[in-house]
């Protein structure tokens, strides 16, 4: 079992002022597997006040020696990613098939771009009798979500260090232990005291302090829209900068010209990869209603085709929820779509009884959605798929774009150019055209209610960065 006991805070390991400890569980077997301190508000503060401490000579470092300790990041993630998959795949439960080269390897890939970004820094742009410059934001919260946990630490933490900003880290309850070992390598890595600070605890404690508190001068949060709603009404008395990466119910708009074997099979894998705890997921698959049937049929047997099991087994494709209370979830919109009268056409709320223990939901198809239906607006984050018909391409990207949502989005058609001509027609962060790959390079976020600001590549610099001109 991973026991810690003590918060990162000021380059060292400290006895929290918070009181108790919060146990990690293994959503597969349901056994402890860890603890972590249970830090509050005054932990926020000593963690806060390090930082804060550390800013003016951080901020300060030359951008080659910041890119350095990015580069000597990147080396330890890169000898430890069994570790740090490992720790992953136990607390989160996702399969290893999968487990390394999304959750580890793909941040890794994001977090080595910043050595060379972090030079954009020292650009200085001169405008008519204006010098214009930049410098960091400041002190930063980072408040983390547990889905894709180093993932969502990476795309905040590394643009961060680039732009020369201190953090404060709170990461999930339920998969705080990754943040421990991220931590560990920090550590070894020498970066100067107080620029990261880690703090694990619930979020309406330390979160809410950390988002409300006067000397942070900007919160980065990742999670579900109406927790990212508390954490803007909690900075806003400070004025202090918000990024939101919320929630998402996003489309796949498959096209009459389609291949449709593989832009249904791709649908049905994109919903059921992490067991659809995933904030992207194309959980509304927008079909012709003349392919309609034939879709179905297509969807029903790569559903089934799916394995679900032990997430050690290489054979699995999908292991449980993260969490008891995240299942009961899930399984109440399952029961919510059957009562909507939407038509249940594989999987549902029975679980194989080899699968008894654990959090496990079966990877389950709705056909027949209607889009004003709760389980095609509201985001169930399970396996769950919403299958709808649409009489005409006009018809598909109405239902397409009527969503409080817009984190991403999918387009399958005959030929690229088609698909980008749909694309152009969402109101989405993002779109994904005939199976194409995620971008770290990209800027990652959304439209509407699913958030503001973005993750990754230069844009993902630009959240963290103050932008001055100095007349002359």
């Amino acid at each position: 079992m991973l026991e810690h006991k003590r918060l990162f805070i000021d380059g060292a390991w400290q006895q929290p002022s918070g009181q108790g400890f919060a146990q990690v569980i293994n959503p597969a077997t349901q056994a402890v597997i860890g603890q972590v301190p249970l830090g509050d508000e005054r932990d926020v503060d000593r963690a806060v006040a390090a930082a804060r401490k550390a800013f003016a000579s951080w901020s300060r470092t030359p951008s080659s020696v910041r890119a350095g300790y990015i580069r000597d990041l990147v080396e330890q993630l890169t000898a430890r990613a069994n570790d740090m998959a490992a720790v992953i795949t136990a607390e989160l439960g996702m399969p290893v098939q999968w487990c390394r080269a999304v959750q580890v390897e793909g941040p890794i890939a994001g977090l080595a771009q910043y050595v060379e970004i972090a030079g954009l820094m020292d650009q200085v742009r001169e405008v008519g009798n204006s010098r214009v410059v930049r410098e960091a934001v400041g002190v930063c919260a980072f408040i983390n979500p547990w889905n894709y946990p180093l993932h969502q630490l990476i795309g905040k933490l590394a643009p961060a260090l680039a732009a020369g900003c201190t953090m404060v880290v709170k990461p999930s309850q339920e998969t705080p232990l990754h943040a421990f070992l991220l931590a560990q390598m920090i550590e070894a890595i020498g970066l100067p005291a107080g620029v990261f600070n880690l703090v694990s605890g619930p979020g309406a404690k330390v979160g809410e302090a950390l988002a409300r508190h006067p000397d942070v001068d900007m919160v980065s949060f990742t999670g579900s829209t109406g927790a990212g709603v508390r954490v803007a009404q909690a900075a806003a008395p400070s004025v202090k900068r918000v990024c939101l990466e919320l929630g998402g119910k996003s489309p796949l708009l498959i096209a009459e010209d389609a291949d449709l074997a593989a832009a249904v099979r791709y649908g049905v894998q994109d919903v059921m990869i992490n067991s659809g705890q995933t904030c992207t997921a194309l959980t509304r698959m927008l079909l012709p209603a003349s392919r309609y049937a034939e879709a179905l049929e297509i969807a029903r047997a790569e559903t089934e085709s799916l394995i679900m099991g032990d997430p050690l087994d290489p054979q699995s494709f999908l292991g449980p929820m993260c969490s008891a209370g995240q299942r009961r979830t899930v399984l109440d919109y399952i029961r919510i779509g059957e009562e909507e009268g939407a038509r249940l056409i594989a999987g549902g709320a029975q679980v194989p009884g080899a699968l008894e223990r654990g959090f496990y939901v079966t990877p389950t198809l709705f056909a027949d959605v209607d889009n004003r239906m709760r389980i095609a607006q509201e985001e169930i984050f399970g396996p769950v798929l919403c299958l709808i018909p649409y009489r005409d391409e006009a018809h598909a990207l109405e239902i397409a774009n009527d969503s409080p949502f817009g984190l991403s989005s999918g387009v399958w058609a005959g030929s690229t150019e088609r698909a980008v001509e749909l694309a152009r027609h969402l109101r989405a962060g993002q779109c994904f055209v005939n199976g194409g790959a995620f971008n770290y390079q990209a800027p990652f976020g959304g439209y509407k209610q699913s958030g503001n600001g973005r993750e990754w590549g230069e844009e993902g610099l630009a959240e963290f960065v103050e932008t001055k001109a100095i007349q002359l």
